[in-house]
């Protein structure tokens, strides 16, 4: 009985994986790098505080782990941190000094298509070309860092904070970012979630490019030259998001179809709180466009895009639309409120009593002849503009809503509650 219960436990000995290691590596030239290659598999590498040298590439599932006093240095050559392993940690690191080039997209951290399931959690990542490159790595989690980029640059010569490209299913949370080009670059993926994170003083805060069915929920873009632009994609949901004084659009669909526009503020803008070029079955619902040049420009044929429950508060102009048609920006019997509107409601049903139409005959004149602003103020222009208001059948066609909301819909300005 003894004999047989030996065997059982040597057996189980062997078939038992060996337990990971925790590891101190001191802050001492080539520490980090023979400490790398004596490490197994599920080994957590704690940094001691101080400057450990880069550049160093992670070839195993461990852990790197920092507690927000190590700092990784790549001395300005490369990525400073390459992952190819799966289900590596990379967390509470300095990480900064990568090289400057856009060709071998240097970065803080690299995440290359072997790198499945990486996590980058709660580094600072400081003054690199590229915050964090997730290229190709499926299921990534990039969260709660604060990534400050290159200011050494002009804007489009900066690299992006967090470049996604064709990592179906990675996600970008919780993160600050700030001084690069872009906040977020998407290209040729899928599937990703990019949520609660906070923007400032780039170019796009989030730019999508052909990524189709992914998320982008409760971002703050704050003083960007554009918020959330997506481009030539599909089935995109943009939900919940603030802009505030974002300089062009807070919001953009470029060729984007059957996407979700639902429940944003966009305030302060330069120009336009939102934009759609070429955009068609999109529902934008719910939103709060407010003290924009322009509250929503539509052009270049966008169709069949619903456009109800939204607020138009206090914009010069409140929707730029040039065309022949009649579109009717109401739906189940719910439109959308306007400012600028003088409505009465004498049965209290919270609808207007009559239709709201935005634009007349001259703005459509203005805006394709921009000499005739000549002429505003003139008896012949307000003479158009009184006989289209008291006859609405000379109108040329446009957008009415037939069912205008009395109240505004409210979006307040959450905190930020990721890293900063």
């Amino acid at each position: 009985m003894k004999r047989l219960e030996l065997i059982l436990a040597l057996s189980f000995c062997l078939l038992s994986p060996l337990e990971a290691a925790e590891r101190l590596v001191p802050a001492e030239p080539g520490a980090l790098t023979r400490e790398l290659a004596r490490a197994e598999d599920g080994d957590v590498l704690r940094l001691a505080p101080g400057l450990h040298s880069g550049s160093i590439v992670i070839e195993r599932p461990l852990t790197l782990e920092g507690s927000g006093q190590a700092v990784i240095d790549g001395e300005g050559q490369g990525s400073v941190i390459v992952i190819t392993a799966p289900d590596a940690v990379v967390r509470g690191l300095v990480i900064q000094g990568s090289g400057s080039s856009h060709e071998t997209i240097d970065a803080g951290v690299s995440l290359g298509k072997t790198a499945l399931r990486a996590v980058v959690e709660g580094n600072r990542l400081l003054g690199n070309l590229y915050g964090v490159d997730i290229h190709g790595a499926q299921d990534a989690l990039v969260a709660n860092n604060v990534i400050e980029g290159r200011r050494d640059h002009r804007v489009n010569d900066r690299g992006n904070g967090v470049y996604v490209w064709n990592a179906p299913g990675a996600r970008v949370e919780g993160n600050d970012v700030r001084w690069g080009r872009d906040g977020i670059f998407v290209n040729t993926s899928r599937e990703n979630i990019f949520k609660n994170n906070r923007f400032r003083e780039l170019r796009f805060a989030i730019h999508y490019m052909h990524a189709n069915d992914s998320e982008v929920t409760g971002n703050i873009s704050i003083g960007n030259d554009l918020g959330y632009a997506v481009m030539f994609s599909k089935r995109v949901k943009i939900i919940d998001n603030i802009s505030i004084g974002d300089a062009e659009h807070g919001v953009m669909l470029n060729y984007a179809n059957s996407s979700e526009v639902r429940g944003n503020l966009v305030r302060d803008g330069g120009n336009r709180c939102a934009f759609l070029y070429n955009a068609h079955k999109n529902r934008i619902v719910g939103n709060r466009f407010e003290r924009c040049a322009t509250g929503i420009h539509f052009t270049a044929g966008s169709e069949r895009n619903e456009i109800t429950g939204n607020a138009f508060i206090g914009n010069r102009t409140q929707v730029k639309y040039v065309g022949s048609r009649w579109l009717d920006w109401s739906a189940g019997g719910r439109g959308n409120h306007w400012s600028d509107f003088a409505a009465y409601d004498l049965n209290s049903d919270g609808i207007a009593d009559t239709p709201y139409r935005p634009n007349d005959r001259m703005d459509h004149i203005l805006w394709t002849q921009p000499a005739a602003k000549l002429l505003l103020g003139t008896p012949a222009v307000q003479l158009v503009r009184w006989s289209q208001s008291a006859f609405p059948a000379l109108l040329p066609g446009g957008v009415v809503d037939s069912r205008p909301q009395m109240q505004p819909v409210e979006i307040p300005i959450p905190a930020f509650r990721g890293a900063s």
